[in-house]
Formats: C-alpha cells, sequence, structure tokens
C-alpha cells in the first residue's frame, strides 16, 4: 500500500494561484486595512513562501491594488432586481454606500494609500469609472420612467458619487453622530440633484421596504 506521504502534490494552476493570493489578501484587507497586505502576511495566511507571493505579485502595491478591488466587489451586498425601480435601486445604492461599515472604512483607507501608490490610484480610477457608468445608466433610466427630473446624467452622478465620498471621510471617527444632516447627507444630495421630494432616497425607508 502506497503512503500518503509519498503521494505527488497536486500543483496549482497559476490562475487558481493567483486567485487564492488575492482571497486571502483581501480577507486581511477587510479585517485588519490595506496597510496590512504585506508579502509575508499573505504568504503566512495561505502557508507559503513570501517568494511565492511575489513571483505573482514582484511590487506589493501591484497587490494591494489588487486587493482593494476584489474587497469592493466582496463588500457589497446590495444586489437590485430586474422587478425593481430605478428609484428603489438607487435608494438601496445610497444605503449600502452610505453606511459607516467596512465598505466605508476601505475606501477612506485606499484613498489614503494612493497618495503613495500609483497602482492604487489606478485601482481606485478604474472602480470609480466603473460605478459612475452604472450610476449614469441608472439615472438615464430615471429620466425616462419620469422618476427622476430632466437633468444632466454625468452632473448627476459626479455629485452623488462625491456626497458619498463626503461622508464616508468621516467612517473613523471614534464617536458617534446621528445628526439628519450627516446621516442623510448622501441621500439628500441625492434627492435635490434629482428634483426628488425631500425623504425619497433616504435609506431608513429602503431597510424598512427591505425587512418587509
Amino acid at each position: 500500500m502506497v503512503s500518503n506521504a509519498n503521494s505527488p502534490r497536486t500543483r496549482k494552476t497559476p490562475e487558481r494561484r493567483r486567485v487564492e493570493i488575492i482571497e486571502a489578501a483581501t480577507t486581511i484587507a477587510v479585517e485588519s486595512g490595506l496597510e496590512n497586505v504585506t508579502l509575508r502576511a499573505v504568504a503566512t495566511s495561505i502557508g507559503v513562501r513570501p517568494g511565492l507571493i511575489s513571483h505573482y505579485f514582484p511590487a506589493v502595491e501591484e497587490l494591494v491594488a489588487a486587493t482593494f478591488s476584489t474587497a469592493v466587489r466582496r463588500l457589497r451586498r446590495f444586489e437590485p432586481t430586474d422587478t425593481m425601480t430605478p428609484l428603489q435601486q438607487l435608494r438601496g445604492f445610497i444605503a449600502e454606500q452610505s453606511t459607516d461599515g467596512p465598505l466605508s472604512a476601505l475606501w477612506l483607507n485606499a484613498r489614503h494609500l494612493s497618495r503613495y501608490s500609483a497602482a492604487i490610484a489606478m485601482a481606485i480610477e478604474e472602480v470609480e469609472e466603473a460605478d459612475r457608468g452604472e450610476l449614469i445608466t441608472l439615472i438615464d433610466r430615471g429620466r425616462a420612467a419620469g422618476e427622476f427630473s430632466d437633468v444632466d446624467p454625468v452632473s448627476a452622478a459626479v455629485r452623488i458619487l462625491m456626497a458619498l465620498d463626503g461622508r464616508g471621510a468621516y467612517v473613523n471617527n471614534p464617536l458617534p453622530f446621528d445628526h439628519d444632516a450627516y446621516t442623510h447627507f448622501a441621500s439628500d444630495v441625492a434627492e435635490w440633484t434629482l428634483g426628488l421630494p425631500p425623504g425619497a432616497l433616504r435609506p431608513d425607508l429602503w431597510m424598512r421596504s427591505a425587512t418587509g
């Protein structure tokens, strides 16, 4: 009988190994911050030598950039359905993006690090471009359906995303601050720019409707 110890190891394909590395780095980033994504930390988490990580990512900033893009997708839970109106979809998007949680913390973390890393700055730009494109399409659909006023969709999308960024800048505050002007800043800006009545996009309305 042949011992398992003498059995050849199954070698992972480069594609599988790369996915494994990024997934491990993403877990570290979500739990501890992007600055803790190091070759040694990732190698330890999957039981390999740091040299293997550097084989796939010669520069650690390349790994951090890929990790950021993956972590953003992992942290996003809101999935619009075909039965949702543009108004409902936008309400859900703002509810998710404007919470004081790990997603906001990740964005703030990445923006800080992008000051020193062109790779991270480019990763942010790519995610932002995708978000902007999806939001512009959503606003166009809302205009066509008569849910939003006849606004320039690009300008409206930029204002909404900047409002989300501005609110997210406070995610690391040590003390809670629940004033309406802060809590609903992003939805207030979106309502103003889309010509909606006050409260139409408030995240608390979305949470109530989502839970029945």
